[in-house]
């Protein structure tokens, strides 16, 4: 909690111009927490051609606002770098605090999950499909708000959570899980447009799969829903209702999760829409 907090005082990061230019180069201002799985808004200054954090392109749109996040098992440094149209450079090396996860330590050991041919038969299209839907490029502006919670309710499955299996790490958790009855709403967290909607045939893990596109790279997944209340292509505002809880594909029991990413990186929920608030 320590690493968290004293991450979080690093919104309005002030990153120095380059040393030794000609001409100084303007700042870089970052806002919000340099630390694994968490998303940062950026300012950039005029005359910037190239943004690259370590070797991501980012884009930066007419108003110098940016976007970079960093995923769960992101290495303590990264680079950020920028190129500006007469020559000048910005080159930082950015600090990414660790987190404290939550770590149970089981004395069994790690089953081998061994999948039927039937089942990966059936699995291929799926992530072809999912993996489509996260190349998907919209013009989607949510990346620039204050993310909601997408249901009001006790969070009971916390991102990047892990159990160790006689020393033998198995997946992590990644995503929020948030309690809720079959049926309940799911609204949206912030505008979108949606790039996945299994409605018509729950996929065989993430059962009816929900995903919206927030723009520059950043999308969400709603997982287990027992109804998809949007399509393909529309156009979501945040608070919008899009879809139901219910426990569909691989689940135990009704439920939200609620999963997000940042090209490949996954990231923390939980660090874009605060704590959950009290009360439904």
């Amino acid at each position: 909690m320590k690493a968290l907090a004293g991450a979080m005082l690093l919104a309005g990061l002030v990153i120095s111009p380059a040393v030794g230019t000609a001409a100084p180069a303007p700042d870089l201002r970052l806002t919000g927490p340099l630390m694994q799985g968490g998303v940062v808004i950026g300012n950039a200054p005029a005359g910037i051609v190239a943004l690259n954090l370590d070797q991501q392109l980012v884009p930066v749109d007419a108003d110098g606002r940016f976007l970079i996040a960093f995923d769960r098992d992101a290495p303590p440094v990264a680079r950020l770098s920028a190129r500006f149209a007469d020559g000048r450079t910005i080159d930082r090396q950015l600090t990414v605090a660790p987190r404290d996860w939550r770590i149970e330590r089981v004395n069994v050991p790690l089953r081998s999950t061994k999948s039927s041919e039937a089942f990966l038969a059936l699995r291929k299209p799926e992530l072809e499909a999912i993996d489509v839907a996260r190349k998907t490029m919209t013009n989607a502006q949510g990346w620039r708000q204050r993310f909601i919670w997408p249901r009001i309710g006790s969070i009971s499955g916390l991102f990047g959570s892990q159990r160790i299996y006689q020393g033998q790490p198995g997946a992590y958790h990644g995503g929020v899980d948030i309690a809720g009855a079959t049926g309940e709403p799911v609204v949206a967290p912030a505008d979108g447009v949606v790039i996945l909607a299994a409605g018509d045939k729950p996929f065989t893990l993430e059962g009816h799969l929900l995903m919206i596109d927030h723009g520059h790279g950043l999308n969400s997944a709603f997982l287990h829903l027992s109804r998809i209340d949007v399509k393909v292509g529309d156009h979501v505002t945040q608070g919008q209702r899009i879809g139901a809880i219910g426990a569909t594909g691989r689940a135990t029991g009704p439920h939200l999760h609620w999963g997000m990413k940042w090209n490949t990186a996954r990231i923390d929920p939980l660090l874009l829409a605060g704590p959950m608030p009290s009360g439904r």
